[in-house]
């Protein structure tokens, strides 16, 4: 029997899986409804799995499960696509939330399913917040290490924020510079208001004086914080905001017990072609120059086992994929 869990319910599932992916909280579900999705949250025995749903015309809808189910994922695929049936989905856009470890990936569901491109980050650098906060410097960089350090000299100061209008503004100009997708102002005070009512949310920025130099958003999730949305301004760089802000963030997500820290996205290359492609001279800018930042921490770089559509209506579904292909947001 299909259990469709309210929001209080889905939370207290959730206190038996506290290392679920942010994702999948219902903070996250209840952020998305007030932009176009539809949260549908179910619940069967040991396992569960927050659906979203969006509306398409003549009233379809695809449906999106982000880094879940949560618990034993088997027992609860035939109940997901029940109700992704019973809500008129073209599709089940499916994103596991497990990483590669060099054997092979089984798909859930088996049948039917085509492989896509993520709408997550695949690849991405996490770092390890285990240890001493010396022994988490340590194995950075030696640039990094000495960024930090210099920011600290040059009298910048990273201070908790609840200014999001701020934080837009440095987000317009870094999505001009660096080539970045930027949300509204409205979706980035619902991101602080629903995920910061709950604790495991942060607006930090760096300060140098009174002037605001960069901010950022990071969110906990049992043991990982992952580093949600990053901006910046062009004054005052030399000073090193950037690198010091990612190790206050880091700081905060130690003292709430994580044990990693998740710098979320980077070019979806092996490690050696990174390295290689890292040292070219035109390899600094976009998502090269966030690779460049990124490496700089220590961590360990890991890629997820992917994405799958199941489709439900196949012309319908082929109709889709080419309009996003044409937009340039379809799958492989």
């Amino acid at each position: 029997m299909i259990m469709k869990a309210s929001l209080a319910e889905w939370n207290g599932f959730l206190k038996n899986y506290p290392n679920a992916h942010f994702l999948q909280t219902g903070a996250w579900g209840e952020l998305k409804a007030r932009f176009g999705w539809k949260p549908v949250r179910l619940v069967k025995g040991d396992s569960g799995a927050q659906i979203l749903f969006r509306k398409l015309p003549f009233g379809y809808t695809i449906a999106y499960l982000a880094k879940g189910p949560v618990g034993v994922a088997d027992e609860l695929y035939g109940e997901i696509e029940t109700v992704c049936r019973q809500n008129n989905a073209i599709l089940l856009k499916i994103e596991p939330d497990r990483f590669e470890d060099g054997g092979a990936v089984d798909p859930p569901l088996q049948e039917g399913l085509i492989t896509v491109r993520p709408i997550q980050p695949r690849r991405t650098v996490i770092v390890s917040l285990e240890g001493t906060e010396e022994e988490i410097l340590d194995r950075m960089k030696q640039k990094t290490r000495y960024n930090i350090r210099l920011a600290e000299k040059k009298s910048v100061v990273v201070k908790k924020s609840d200014d999001v209008p701020q934080f837009y503004r440095m987000a317009v100009l870094t999505a001009e510079r660096d080539q970045f997708h930027v949300h509204t102002r409205a979706y980035y005070q619902s991101v602080h208001d629903l995920l910061g009512a709950q604790g495991n949310c942060a607006l930090l920025t760096a300060y140098y004086g009174n002037q605001a130099l960069a901010s950022l958003f990071v969110v906990a999730g049992g043991e990982t914080a992952y580093y949600l949305y990053g901006a910046s301004y062009d004054i005052e760089r030399n000073r090193m905001p950037t690198y010091l802000i990612q190790w206050e963030a880091m700081k905060w997500a130690k003292a709430r017990g994580c044990k990693h820290y998740d710098l979320w996205g980077i070019p979806d290359l092996d490690e050696e072609e990174l390295e290689e492609k890292f040292g070219e001279k035109d390899a600094h800018n976009g998502l090269w120059g966030v690779y460049r930042f990124k490496r700089g921490f220590g961590g360990e770089i890991k890629r997820s086992v992917g994405a799958w559509d199941k489709p439900y209506h196949d012309r319908l579904y082929a109709a889709y994929s080419w309009v996003m292909k044409f937009r340039g947001g379809g799958g492989d």
